[in-house]
């Protein structure tokens, strides 16, 4: 939860239709690159605006997910201490913000607060990766409540699988609206690590730097065409078509330049403009002077690729869509 003043002037003017802000606290590790540095400024000071932007929205009866959702704690994995502090957190900014769930990608936290806090939804993180029946399973007693492995948001069947156990087993599941990051990544674990690591990363003579493999990937004319069929994103106008399966869609904001587009596109079910400026990450750059105009799409497109055989090795609908809504713009 950057802060960002029309970010939540937005926010609270839609709160009708936001069910969860999500917020990570202060430089704790989480899923994304800490907020203070970002901002640029000092933990100080960001704690006290951080606190400021809470109070705001908690007037407003807004609710709110803590971000437990690092990869890694380290040596803190497993430490009384560590357990202590994350306690703390959750019971003062139960008591001060009000708290509806904790997101968390560790078994071991999420057990903590099973424990410790009774009627607070323990979910389990999209870093987590859980796909399957058997995934949800195994982490059943932990967890109220999951988020589906980004890949399966195209893949109606096995969603309407998911939701049915989760019905019959009394658990309820959410999607990631707007990840930008490619579908299967090799890397998507190391690179989770070092966004866990990166305060302890920043300090060392780093000789190399890491911002994820699909970058490379993408530069790579030949591979540019598979871009739309190597993702997952659910776009704006096609929400209508998850109503049923989930309650409520996340949006990732954090560090996106223009979290409020983001907020608004999906508020209004429709963008006209770069698909990609709505993604975390954002791969525009890569494309330039090309873009996917989210406008361009075929209007078959959810339904076709909600119930496709994914055998996109044999198939070009993707290919040509992406082709079909590609804008280049004058140099």
């Amino acid at each position: 939860m950057e802060h960002n003043e029309a970010f939540f002037d937005t926010v609270i003017q839609n709160k009708s239709q936001i069910s969860e802000v999500y917020f990570s606290w202060g430089d704790m590790p989480n899923g994304r690159s800490a907020l203070s540095a970002l901002e640029n400024t000092t933990p100080f000071e960001f704690q006290q605006r951080q606190q400021e932007n809470l109070t705001r929205l908690s007037r407003e009866n807004i609710a709110f997910n803590l971000l437990f959702n690092g990869n890694c704690y380290g040596k803190d994995s497993q430490s009384r201490v560590f357990f202590q502090k994350a306690g703390d957190l959750i019971d003062y900014t139960k008591r001060q913000f009000g708290l509806f769930s904790v997101t968390t990608a560790s078994p071991l936290i999420a057990r903590f607060v099973k424990e410790n806090f009774p009627g607070i939804d323990v979910r389990a993180s999209v870093n987590m990766e859980i796909g399957s029946i058997e995934g949800i399973s195994y982490i059943a007693d932990l967890f109220d409540s999951f988020y589906v492995k980004r890949e399966l948001n195209r893949n109606l069947p096995a969603l309407l699988q998911l939701r049915k156990w989760c019905d019959e087993n009394g658990k309820q599941m959410y999607l990631l609206a707007n990840s930008g990051c490619l579908n299967h990544c090799s890397a998507h674990i190391f690179h989770d690590n070092l966004v866990a690591h990166e305060a302890e990363i920043a300090t060392m003579d780093n000789g190399y730097q890491f911002r994820g493999v699909c970058w490379d990937f993408l530069t790579q004319p030949g591979n540019r065409k598979k871009w739309l069929s190597r993702t997952n994103f659910i776009r704006p106008e096609d929400l209508w078509l998850y109503e049923t399966i989930t309650p409520s869609i996340k949006l990732a904001t954090r560090v996106n330049s223009s979290p409020v587009r983001i907020l608004e596109a999906y508020l209004n079910r429709r963008y006209s403009g770069s698909i990609m400026e709505l993604l975390e990450p954002n791969h525009s750059g890569i494309f330039y002077p090309d873009y996917t105009d989210n406008a361009k799409f075929p209007e078959d497109f959810a339904r076709h690729v909600l119930y496709c055989d994914k055998q996109c090795q044999t198939c070009d609908y993707c290919e040509k869509a992406m082709a079909s809504a590609t804008v280049t713009l004058p140099l």
